[in-house]
This record gives structure tokens, C-alpha cells and sequence, in this order.
């Protein structure tokens, strides 16, 4: 992700500029997950990790830049996808995922922040773009190749299967407040596996 301050890819990992990136990462989800997007302040992030201000301030220079690159860093960080052999198998893996993530008190707290601030700060919402972009784009495999053994039908648009799939689990987080468990992830998959069998989400159907 490209914004002002320092490329994350730039960064060779090891040694002490990894150890600082770390902890400055590690500080900003805290901060994060406890005050939201608004109170984020660089040399309060400075403070908690335990580095030079100007270190943070020369590496990131704003606090866009920080978030951008705490969303690279949970992009790199996040699991493989399942290949369990089955559509509705590696949906579901996907599924509970996505759950587990929401469901955990730091997580899930950080996601809203990041979701919030989005809203209203376009650097903010690209990144978050960026972040799912490669996350669907990872998960899209399993649904081409259930494409491919006959499984759904041909011209099934797969990135739009797996965003079905995380979407009622994001809507659950920001409008009930009801707690994320494995059946909500399950049942997700199973609807999302559904509709993509009945030929929902094929190209035609979409207007693509």
C-alpha cells in the first residue's frame, strides 16, 4: 500500500526496524481497539511501545499512514486459506474465520474502529479496500475450483461468493451487537454455498 510516509514493503524484515515496526503496530491495535480511530495519536503510540517519537514520526509521519500499515501488517499475518476438498468445507473455514476474528474483544473492537473510520477518512477506507481485496482474492481460489469439478456454475462470479459469505457476519457485528458464534458462521457459508449452486451469483445474474 502506497501512502505518505514509509512503503511498508520497503521494509526488510529482522532485526531492530521489525522489532520496531512490531511493537508500534502492536500499540497502534491497542489504541485502537480501546479509543477508536479519532483519539489515535502518534506520540501516545510512541509512548505505549516504548520508541523515540521521532522514530514514529519520520517512519509514519500521520496516523493514515500508521492504520494503512496495521492493515498490511493483519494482512500478512492472517491464516492461509483452508483447501479441505469441498465448496461448502472451505466456505465454512472461511466463515469461522472471519467469526473467530470478530468474536475476540481486541479484534473485534479494532475492526470497528478501522470500519468507522473509513466512513469518513478516504486513505483509511483505501487501505481497508486494499486489505479485503487481497483477502478475497485469496479465498476466491477454493470457489473457481469448485467452478472448475462442476460444483457451481460456469461463469459463478467467486469473489462475489466470498464476500457473501462475511458479509451477514459484519452485519451482525455493527447492527445487533449479538454475540458471533459457529453457527452464524456455518449457516453464512451454507447460504452463501446455496445461492451460488442456484446460480446467484453468476455474471449473467449479476448484470456483469
Amino acid at each position: 500500500m502506497e501512502f505518505e510516509g514509509v512503503d511498508p514493503g520497503t521494509v526488510r524484515p529482522g532485526g531492530r526496524t521489525a522489532r520496531v515496526r512490531a511493537a508500534v503496530l502492536r500499540a497502534a491495535g491497542d489504541a485502537l481497539a480501546e479509543h477508536g480511530f479519532a483519539r489515535l495519536d502518534l506520540t501516545d503510540i510512541a509512548r505505549r511501545a516504548e520508541v523515540g517519537k521521532t522514530t514514529v514520526y519520520r517512519r509514519w509521519g500521520t496516523v493514515t499512514s500508521l492504520v494503512a500499515d496495521l492493515l498490511t501488517d493483519m494482512a500478512e499475518q492472517s491464516l492461509p486459506r483452508a483447501e479441505t476438498g469441498s465448496l461448502l468445507g472451505d466456505l465454512k473455514a472461511n466463515a469461522r474465520l472471519v467469526q473467530r476474528t470478530l468474536a475476540d474483544p481486541r479484534q473485534g473492537a479494532l475492526f470497528r474502529a478501522v470500519i468507522a473510520a473509513a466512513t469518513s477518512d478516504a486513505k483509511t477506507a483505501e487501505a481497508l479496500h486494499r486489505f479485503y481485496d487481497n483477502r478475497v482474492q485469496e479465498w476466491a481460489t477454493c470457489v473457481q475450483e469448485a467452478v472448475d469439478r462442476g460444483e457451481l456454475p460456469d461463469g459463478t462470479d467467486a469473489h462475489q461468493v466470498v464476500r457473501a459469505v462475511s458479509a451477514p457476519l459484519y452485519y451482525q457485528l455493527l447492527t445487533t451487537g449479538a454475540p458471533l458464534d459457529e453457527p452464524a458462521a456455518d449457516r453464512a457459508a451454507e447460504a452463501a454455498v446455496a445461492a451460488a449452486r442456484a446460480g446467484v451469483y453468476t455474471r449473467g445474474h449479476l448484470g456483469g
